[in-house]
């Protein structure tokens, strides 16, 4: 077995911690790690919802501060004010279709972002850079074989270049400056507080409604799915025992095939397959992902543990019990929460 690196986790800086990922992990820290200060920097865009972490104002050893990872002199600020020794780095424009769009946002956030990070956190002495990647970078595979870590960078939206674009900086800042950066290559997540654009919840709020389901092309572009607090654990791993410089691929070897995801949502929620409309697919659609995480599993013993089939029965149920919370997301009215809640009182 590789020789790992054990790392104490003492002040972290989670970037886009109000995001759909971020929040689930800023739970799982405050919950499991009662020792670590978090840090939660978010500025707070489309996806980034505080309501999703509302009730972690209290917690003593959590702060929320909104910023942007681009602002060198704020994150600066914040790195040193809170002794930070950890960023684990979720903040991202994520969204494929908004990327074919306009790609602008995702240079300037997943790649001049990373760079302002990285150069700011080297500054600052942080001791450890967690940099939370996809598995979109690597292209699209065909009927066999799965992505390892050395599968060369292919990626195929101005999305995944401008992610691949952020884990090649990590990697210079590593072999250029010995600076103690990781990077993570996730399969697609699921979940609790996930944003109601990707195909997941969107299919279970619209099959809730007895709304048409929208599926791209023929259904059959097949993606690795793993629930987001296995990711979220996969990631505290690499951040604790992880080797600097090293990429870490995370899945569940769980491929589902969209069309079938969506069958399986109707018949959870008692649902006619009528509902379901085939929409012209999208430009450049990657028509299959699969993650190989045996590198993970073998080094650093981390394994999933939620199967697929009960974990989105209990996504069916959170959004059917969040009701509120998704609508309030889908009106855009959770856009006003920080100025409620945060905002200077005059």
């Amino acid at each position: 077995m590789t020789q790992t690196t054990q790392h104490t986790l003492r002040s972290i800086l989670v970037t886009g911690g109000a995001g759909f990922i971020g929040s689930n992990f800023v739970r799982m820290i405050l919950a499991e790690r009662p020792g670590v200060r978090l840090v939660n920097y978010d500025a707070l865009t489309y996806a980034g919802n505080l309501e999703s972490v509302a009730d972690l104002d209290a917690h003593p050893n959590y702060t929320f501060i909104r910023g942007d990872i681009c602002d060198s002199a704020k994150v600066d600020e914040t790195l040193r004010r809170h002794g930070v020794d950890t960023i684990i780095h979720f903040a991202a424009e994520s969204h494929v279709d908004r990327s074919i769009l306009s790609a602008a946002e995702f240079v300037r956030t997943n790649v001049m972002g990373v760079q302002t990070l990285l150069s700011v956190a080297m500054a600052a002495g942080v001791e450890r850079f967690v940099q939370v990647s996809t598995d979109e970078v690597y292209g699209s595979l065909g009927a066999e074989g799965k992505f390892s870590e050395t599968t060369p960078i292919a990626a195929n939206s101005p999305y995944s270049a401008s992610k691949a674009a952020g884990d090649l900086l990590c990697r210079a800042w590593f072999h250029t400056h010995d600076y103690p950066v990781l990077v993570t290559r996730c399969s697609n997540n699921y979940g609790p507080w996930q944003f109601p654009e990707k195909l997941i919840p969107l299919m279970i709020i619209k099959a809730m409604g007895d709304g048409e389901l929208p599926v791209y092309g023929d259904g059959k572009n097949v993606r690795d799915w793993i629930h987001v607090e296995d990711h979220c654990r996969a990631v505290l791993t690499v951040a604790e025992q992880g080797r600097p410089g090293e990429v870490y691929n995370i899945g569940a070897d769980n491929e589902w095939a969209n069309i079938d995801i969506v069958k399986t949502i109707l018949k959870i929620l008692g649902k006619p397959e009528s509902l379901i409309r085939y929409v012209k697919d999208r430009p450049g659609h990657d028509r299959r992902y699969a993650i190989d995480p045996a590198k993970i599993h073998g080094e650093l013993g981390w394994k999933p543990q939620i199967q697929f089939e009960q974990g989105l029965a209990a996504t069916v149920r959170w959004y059917q019990q969040n009701e509120p919370w998704w609508r309030r997301v889908m009106s855009g009215e959770y856009m006003n929460y920080y100025e409620k809640n945060y905002a200077p009182k005059m």
